[in-house]
């Protein structure tokens, strides 16, 4: 069965299942896999949802990667206490899946690339820290509070990449994507 919108682009029922059930894994991740730190700037939240949607972005590409962070984060802020950033939250995370995906699946290196996929990483953590800075300064007005959640937004990051990276090679291994 395919689904084709009007920009005629052709959606197989397997690119619906796996964009919803990876919307559904980093929301999950976000929401239900994390851990408080002595991390004032960020509340301590520490959760794995920039793991998921790493995994996401590398082992399936940009579209995915976009709509997986876009969705399953801002989902998460509109169930939980944080729902005012969620538009926020749904373009910051949006664009940074994309980032990601763009970069690992450059070149042809499809998303095999440890060094790209770390490159891609760390340049959408840049995006993130950027956007969630503007961010804070539109709800807050307060460039100092802004300034002080980066160390958090760092920590996401790293955390992250240390655990998606791996993660991400190993389901590309075992795992036959067809990205178009």
């Amino acid at each position: 069965m395919e689904v084709t919108s009007k920009s005629n682009q052709k959606n197989t029922t397997r690119d619906l299942v796996e964009t919803a059930l990876l919307i559904a894994l980093v929301f999950i991740a976000t929401r239900f896999i994390n851990i408080r730190l002595p991390i004032a700037s960020s509340g301590g939240l520490v959760h794995l949802g920039n793991t998921m949607l790493f995994i996401a972005a590398i082992v399936f590409g940009k579209k995915k990667g976009a709509i997986a962070g876009a969705f399953g984060m801002a989902l998460f802020d509109l169930l939980s206490e944080w729902a005012i950033w969620a538009p926020f939250t749904f373009v910051v995370r949006g664009i940074m899946g994309y980032i990601i995906g763009r970069i690992a699946w450059s070149n042809g290196k499809d998303g095999n690339n440890i060094i790209t996929n770390i490159i891609a990483i760390v340049l959408s953590g840049i995006w993130m820290i950027f956007g969630y800075y503007i961010t804070e300064i539109i709800l807050y007005g307060n460039h100092i509070k802004a300034m002080a959640s980066i160390p958090g937004n760092i920590t996401q990051i790293i955390i992250g990449m240390i655990i998606g990276i791996p993660i991400a090679k190993i389901l590309k291994k075992h795992i036959k994507i067809n990205i178009k």
